[in-house]
């Protein structure tokens, strides 16, 4: 098998638990459990959801169960339908902004990935975390590190806007344990000890590189690599390859007065279905039992409850 037959299999690989972006549908019979709720039902701080950006995942979409996860611990969940300003920021505690797009890529996943964020939104953004604000933000393999990469590089990340993959078995699929990507840390460590995580999974997505200051939660080994097409899921002889190991998918960092968190894979923090069969990919797919758990320990960290 040739170099390129090989990189065509590799496609037809990927392509089968996401065939097509609308067979991924958001599990509307995923009920979340939270053993040790962080605040009373509907009392918690206000999260906002970004919709204002073509986003792939929304509120009441692709990442409902995340925002029931959330409700679940307390917060209280909204979706953003405008545009940044100093303006529509101004109540909101902790934004999650998940693969967003560029209104050019909405059905055209090509170059070019035109930001998906004006510099003023991306200034307004900036501010806004500098002065206290925690962001989330979420960019999956893509197109969509093209459209996230301007905001994430107003905070020193370098995306990679293509597809990370194990070079040995061609999966986009992974998992982190303790001491094979997954850093040990306050995310890792949770409030308690009961909150404790030691394996994640994620489900094909992008690396990027973090700066100064900024504390790697995912790391890649030199098992994985970064492929970069000119359109999603098509790899032939001429698509650039460079190595992922080093590069993160998931990193934390303290911003001025406010933190940022930033994860180069969005299916591992919600639940969904996919393909003909309905295949799970997420919170309930097999391996990523800690996934849940996880993701409460990044917005425990953005809300400040883990120092």
């Amino acid at each position: 098998m040739n170099r390129l037959t090989a990189l065509l299999v590799i496609a037809c690989f990927l392509a089968l638990p996401y065939p097509t972006p609308a067979q991924q549908v958001g599990d509307k019979t995923f009920e979340p459990t939270v053993a040790d709720p962080a605040y009373q039902p509907g009392k918690g701080p206000a999260v906002y959801i970004d919709e204002a950006h073509h986003n792939f995942h929304t509120l009441d979409g692709r990442y409902l169960p995340f925002a029931n996860v959330l409700r679940k611990d307390g917060y209280r969940l909204f979706a953003s339908k405008k545009p940044f300003t100093k303006e529509t920021l101004e109540n909101v505690h902790i934004l999650v902004i998940a693969n967003p797009l560029h209104q050019r890529n909405v059905t055209d996943w090509s170059l070019p990935t035109p930001s998906a964020f004006t510099k003023e939104e991306i200034d307004a953004v900036e501010e806004w975390v500098k002065m206290g604000g925690a962001l989330f933000l979420i960019a999956d393999h893509m197109p969509i590190p093209g459209a996230a990469m301007d905001l994430a590089a107003r905070f020193g990340f370098t995306f990679q806007n293509g597809f990370a993959l194990d070079k040995h078995t061609k999966q986009g699929l992974a998992t982190f344990t303790i001491g094979k990507g997954l850093r040990v840390n306050k995310i890792t460590k949770g409030r308690n000890p009961s909150e404790t995580v030691d394996h994640v999974v994620t489900f094909t997505g992008q690396a990027f590189g973090i700066p100064h200051g900024a504390e790697p939660v995912l790391v890649f080994s030199s098992d994985y690599i970064v492929l970069l097409p000119e359109k999603a899921w098509v790899f032939t002889d001429e698509t650039k390859t460079i190595p992922a190991e080093g590069l993160s998918q998931g990193a934390v960092m303290e911003y001025g007065k406010g933190r940022i968190a930033v994860f180069g894979e969005a299916a591992m923090f919600t639940s969904q279905t996919t393909g003909a069969k309905g295949q799970s990919v997420g919170l309930r797919a097999p391996g990523a039992d800690q996934n849940q758990q996880f993701l409460l320990n990044v917005i425990h960290w953005l809300d400040g409850l883990i120092h």
